[in-house]
């Protein structure tokens, strides 16, 4: 880029004034501003502002989609929104340099964002541009409400650059008929984090890439204690969130899916793998007392848990690096993620950027896509956040830039763990069912009885993956 991109905070980011429309300020989720002595809400803003916006013109020397004709003024606008997550976000003064054409103005996700964004796209006013995750992104797919990438990257993207993304991350974000809904924002790696001095007060050896489930456990076992002596476990060996991808490692690292790889219609939950993966982690939590549930860290995130110092080891990704090289008061460690007894997996999350399939401009937002899967808008999100960078020719750079932000904290960290599965291929990602939506609903309900309320067997999980598989579209609903 020819200038650093400058980054503003959040506030500041909600407060760039749109040209044209001087009085109007795009408000943070939660806040209203003002027009003419109206209070106007993000969604009527929304509406307002895609009311003023007219249609993009076509450039390409490729067979593209067909776009639509430029504003009035010859200025096409373009409205951005992005997770809270990030804190900081990015100025595009090297954007609007390299397209003059295009304006593109930046507001942050809602709270609830993920029923928010539903909403605002089933009313035709989500933004043009966004990023999303997990589960949810392909919900969006599988509703119609993601535009098709596919035409674009065969025209725009080559080899090298596909290459240079996880191939599970970059395969997530493509429907089962070939509809490519979003591409690669970060690579988002799960792996161990360990407080080294609890390790070395309880004699325990280091985690490292020959661990298994076994070793694991035995660790979480040595480092379980009553620290205040009330009787009362304080101190957990490990936690590991409930949630879709999060348990599903585990389900993989048995040999086990939670949908069948074949078929995105029929459920494997139930199957033998997938059920004595789930029944480890419940073992682990209600009768061991080893491995802790929300309730144990008063629904504290389990990064904040960490740092707290309420467990030992945490599994959680790349993406909580900051926070916790930031705020942890003792040495940190990281491990790859412990094999489990058929296979050695780690998650790829599948945080990416789409594009709404109802933009007036699906021109101009693939521009910026392109800008915001290029090489230095990877390195920037690096350098603001220490976010992992979905392209693997940047990994070395990111942690140089960790190395330099937290010279004395990431001296003793193996930062290269996060990377290993990407690098070396055992990679997954979130195993997506036709219905997504129905299935992440009644798999959360049964997964909130078993392991946060322990009221339940995992044997409920029989019953569940059928109502699932019955759910998906051309299975019987008798």
């Amino acid at each position: 880029m020819r200038h650093r991109q400058r980054l503003v905070s959040e506030e500041a980011a909600s407060d760039q004034r749109m040209p044209g429309a001087s009085s109007v300020v795009f408000p943070p989720a939660g806040r209203q501003t003002q027009l003419g002595g109206r209070r106007l809400s993000r969604r009527v803003f929304l509406q307002m502002a895609g009311a003023s916006i007219a249609t993009a013109a076509v450039s390409a020397c490729a067979p593209r989609p067909a776009g639509t004709a430029p504003h009035e003024d010859g200025k096409i606008q373009l409205v951005y929104q992005d997770c809270r997550c990030l804190g900081e976000q990015f100025l595009l003064a090297d954007f609007h340099e390299e397209h003059p054409d295009i304006e593109v103005f930046y507001i942050p996700d809602p709270e609830n964002s993920d029923e928010k964004m539903l909403a605002d796209m089933q009313a035709g006013i989500a933004p043009d541009v966004f990023s999303g995750c997990c589960e949810m992104l392909p919900i969006w797919a599988e509703e119609g409400y993601l535009l098709n990438l596919h035409p674009y990257v065969e025209a725009d993207l080559d080899a090298a650059t596909i290459a240079d993304w996880d191939a599970a991350q970059y395969a997530s974000f493509l429907m089962p008929d070939g509809m490519r809904f979003a591409l690669p924002k970060y690579h988002g790696a799960l792996a161990l984090y360990y407080n080294k001095e609890l390790f070395d007060e309880y004699g325990v050896a280091y985690p490292d890439n020959t661990w298994d489930h076994d070793t694991y456990l035995e660790a979480m076992r040595r480092l379980t204690a009553d620290r205040n002596g009330d009787g009362k476990i304080d101190l957990w060996g490990s936690m590991s969130d409930i949630a879709w991808d999060r348990l599903q490692i585990h389900v993989n690292g048995w040999g086990g899916h939670f949908v069948d790889p074949e078929d995105p219609t029929r459920s494997l939950m139930a199957g033998p793998e997938a059920m004595a993966a789930m029944e480890w982690i419940r073992a682990r939590i209600w009768d061991d007392h080893v491995m802790a549930n929300k309730l144990d860290i008063q629904n504290l995130e389990t990064r904040h848990a960490f740092i707290q110092q309420s467990l030992a080891m945490v599994e959680d990704g790349s993406w909580a690096l900051r926070d916790i090289l930031e705020l942890a008061p003792f040495r940190i460690g990281v491990a790859p993620f412990p094999a489990g007894p058929q296979r050695r997996v780690t998650l790829a999350t599948t945080d990416g950027f789409a594009v709404y399939s109802g933009t007036k401009h699906p021109e101009a937002a693939w521009e910026l896509m392109k800008f915001f899967v290029s090489p230095e808008y990877g390195r920037a999100m690096a350098e603001a956040q220490l976010l992992q960078p979905a392209r693997a020719s940047l990994v070395n750079e990111w942690v140089e830039i960790v190395r330099t932000q937290y010279p004395e904290q990431s001296q003793e960290i193996d930062i290269g763990a996060f990377a290993e599965g990407h690098i070396q291929g055992y990679s997954v990602t979130a195993e997506i069912f036709a219905n997504m939506a129905e299935a992440r609903r009644l798999a959360l309900a049964a997964w909130e009885e078993i392991y946060t309320l322990g009221q339940a067997r995992v044997d409920i999980i029989k019953n569940t993956s059928a109502m699932i598989e019955m759910a998906q579209p051309g299975r019987s609903q008798a």
